[in-house]
C-alpha cells in the first residue's frame, strides 16, 4: 500500500510548529509530512499558495489537514493542487460556498464575538495593506484564558511570543465552492473550543458530510491532545489507501 502524504496546514495565530507532537507520531509511523507556511492574507490567496505547493511538492495520494482558519484554506485548495483524497479538519472551519470566518461566528458565543474586538485583538496595520484592512494579534489574556486555556502557562507564552497574525481581510473573505463536495472528509471537534464553538464546528462538519469525532481539548487539541488527531488522519488514511495489487 502507497503511504499517502500528511500534509499539514496550521491556522491563524501559529505556524507549522503547532503540528509538532501530530508529525512527530506520523514520521514515526513511516510517513512523509509536510507544513507548509499558511500567508493568512486573505482566503483566495492562501488557497492559491496552498494549491500551488500541492502540485510541487507532492507526488501521490495526499491527506490535507487545517486547523482553525486552516480549515478555510483547505476546503478551497483541495480540490485545485496535487492529488488530494481525503481532507481532515481540526477544531476547524469547513465553510460552505460563500461563508466567510466573522459570519460563521456571529451569535456564536465565540470569545471573538465581541462588540469591541480590540478587547482580544491589538489590530494594527502593515505596509501595503489594501485601503481598510489591518492584522490581528491576540492579547496575551485571549491566548491564555481562550485561545489555548489547557495548554502549561510556558506554552501559551510561546503562543502569545510567537503567534502570525491574520488580516481582517482573510476573515471576511467569503468562501469558494468547497473540496469537501468532492473529496471525503473527517473532522475532530473540541468540546472546550472557545474560539469556534463546538456547536458551530459539528453544525459544519454535518453539512460536509465529515466523519466527526470529539475531544475534550481546546482550540489548540493538537497540541493538547494530539492523539484524536493523529486517530483521525489515520482513518482517513486507512478509507482512502488501496491496497497492494488494486
Amino acid at each position: 500500500m502507497t503511504k499517502p502524504t500528511i500534509v499539514l496546514v496550521h491556522g491563524a495565530w501559529a505556524d507549522a510548529s503547532s503540528w509538532n507532537p501530530v508529525a512527530t507520531a506520523l514520521q514515526s509511523q513511516g510517513f512523509t509530512v509536510l507544513a507548509p507556511t499558511n500567508l493568512l492574507r486573505g482566503v483566495q490567496q492562501d488557497a492559491d499558495y496552498i494549491a500551488s505547493y500541492l502540485a510541487q511538492h507532492t507526488s501521490g495520494p495526499v491527506v490535507l489537514v487545517g486547523h482553525s482558519y486552516g480549515g478555510f484554506v483547505i476546503t478551497n485548495a483541495g480540490a485545485h493542487g496535487g492529488d488530494v483524497k481525503a481532507l481532515v479538519y481540526i477544531d476547524a472551519f469547513a465553510p460552505d460556498e460563500g461563508q466567510f470566518v466573522f459570519q460563521l461566528l456571529g451569535g456564536s458565543g465565540s470569545a471573538f464575538d465581541v462588540p469591541d474586538p480590540t478587547t482580544v485583538f491589538d489590530i494594527l496595520g502593515y505596509p501595503g495593506a489594501p485601503e481598510g484592512d489591518a492584522e490581528a494579534h491576540l492579547k496575551p489574556d485571549t491566548v491564555h484564558n481562550s485561545f489555548a486555556q489547557d495548554l502549561p502557562e510556558a506554552e501559551r507564552w510561546l503562543i502569545v511570543a510567537g503567534q502570525r497574525p491574520i488580516t481582517l481581510q482573510a476573515n471576511t473573505t467569503p468562501s469558494g465552492v468547497p473540496a469537501w463536495k468532492t473529496i471525503p472528509s473527517w473532522a475532530v471537534v473540541g468540546t472546550e473550543d472557545k474560539v469556534i464553538p463546538p456547536a458551530v464546528q459539528r453544525s459544519m462538519a454535518e453539512n460536509a458530510g465529515a466523519t466527526i469525532t470529539e475531544v475534550a481539548g481546546s482550540h489548540v487539541s493538537m497540541l493538547s491532545h494530539p492523539q484524536a488527531t493523529i486517530d483521525a488522519i489515520l482513518a482517513a488514511v486507512a478509507a482512502v489507501s488501496e491496497p497492494a495489487g488494486v
